[in-house]
C-alpha cells in the first residue's frame, strides 16, 4: 500500500477537528432543530473530510447531513466545500422507479383514458394492405398530406371498398386488412394469460364434474384459438360472458346434474252429466242422528 493511500483514508486532522464549521453549514442549509448529533467523520481524499450529522427531520427517519470540508495543501484554514442530505443505510427510501408500461396492470383503464402501443411491439404484426403504396386516404399518403395543408381541403373519411373476389377483400373478410394485427407470439401471451384464469390447473376445474368442452353453455368462437377456447354462456356461472380454455370446468356443467321433470297431478274428472242427491236430513240408518217421531210444525201465524 502507497503512502497517498494511507493519507487518503486517514482523517486530516485539522479538517476532522472542523466539527463546529460542518454544524453550522448543516443548520444553514436546513434549520437548528433539524441537525442532530454527530454520527461520523470519513476521509474523502488527501485534507478532504465529510462530517455525517443526523437528521431530525420525520420525513427523512435514516438520513443523514453530509457536509464535506477541505483545506489548501500547507494552510491551516479550513473550508467549506459542500453540504448535502444523503440517505444512510436504514434510510426511509422512496420505491425504485418503474415506467408507466410497467406499472399498468389490467382493470387500471378507465373511461377516456388512451392506452398507447409501441410501434415494435412484438404482440402486433403489420396487416394487409393489398399494395405496397399506402391507400389514398391513409393518414401517410402523400396525396392526403397534400390536401391536408392546401386551404380549400375538402378532407372526408373515404372507406375503398375492394373489389369483389381480389385478395384484399378475401383479407377484408378474415379480419387480417387492418394496419396491424396479433401476431402469433401476441396469440400465446394471451392464450397463457387466459388459461392462467379459466384453465385446467385452477381449483374450480379441477373440482368440476366435466370440461366446457362437453358443455351445452360453451359458445364457440372462430380462427386459431376457437381450437382451445370459447364463451362460457352460463349466467350462473363464475366465468359467464369470459372467454374460457376448453379443458375448464365447473359446477354448471350443463350436464352435471339433469333436475328430472317435475310430477304433476293428473287433471280432476267433473261429471256434468248427472246430477248428486243431497239429502237435507240423515238416513235413519246411518245412526249419526237419533230418529225421533216429532209433529210436524205449524208454519202458520196464529
Amino acid at each position: 500500500m502507497s503512502a497517498a493511500t494511507t493519507r487518503s483514508r486517514t482523517p486530516d486532522r485539522l479538517c476532522a477537528e472542523a466539527v463546529d464549521l460542518a454544524r453550522a453549514a448543516a443548520e444553514e442549509a436546513a434549520a437548528p432543530s433539524v441537525v442532530g448529533e454527530h454520527v461520523s467523520v470519513i476521509s474523502e481524499g488527501d485534507r478532504v473530510v465529510t462530517h455525517f450529522f443526523e437528521c431530525k427531520d420525520p420525513g427523512y427517519r435514516g438520513w443523514r447531513w453530509a457536509v464535506t470540508v477541505t483545506r489548501a495543501s500547507r494552510a491551516k484554514n479550513v473550508t467549506l466545500d459542500e453540504t448535502v442530505l444523503l440517505p444512510g443505510s436504514d434510510a426511509l427510501l422512496a420505491p425504485e422507479w418503474v415506467p408507466w408500461s410497467e406499472r399498468l396492470r389490467p382493470g387500471d383503464m378507465g373511461p377516456g383514458d388512451l392506452l398507447p402501443t409501441d410501434a415494435e411491439d412484438l404482440r402486433l404484426e403489420p396487416g394487409w394492405s393489398g399494395e405496397d403504396a399506402p391507400p389514398p386516404n391513409s393518414a401517410v399518403s402523400a396525396e392526403m398530406a397534400e390536401l391536408v395543408e392546401a386551404e380549400d381541403a375538402d378532407v372526408t373519411d373515404r372507406a375503398v371498398v375492394p373489389v369483389r373476389g381480389s385478395i384484399t377483400s378475401v383479407a377484408e373478410e378474415l379480419g387480417m386488412r387492418r394496419a396491424r394485427v396479433l401476431s402469433r407470439y401476441g396469440l400465446h401471451t394471451a392464450a397463457d394469460r387466459w388459461d392462467e384464469s379459466f384453465g385446467s390447473k385452477t381449483p374450480m376445474a379441477q373440482a368440476a364434474p366435466a370440461s366446457c368442452v362437453s358443455c351445452g353453455f360453451l359458445v364457440a368462437i372462430g380462427g386459431s384459438l376457437g381450437q382451445a377456447f370459447g364463451v362460457c354462456a352460463n349466467e350462473f356461472g363464475p366465468a359467464d360472458g369470459r372467454l374460457v380454455s376448453l379443458s375448464y370446468g365447473c359446477g354448471g356443467h350443463s350436464e352435471a346434474a339433469v333436475m328430472p321433470k317435475p310430477l304433476r297431478p293428473a287433471p280432476p274428472v267433473l261429471d256434468s252429466m248427472a246430477s248428486d242427491e243431497f239429502p237435507l236430513r240423515p238416513t235413519p240408518d246411518t245412526g249419526s242422528v237419533p230418529s225421533t217421531d216429532l209433529p210436524a210444525a205449524d208454519l202458520g201465524h196464529s
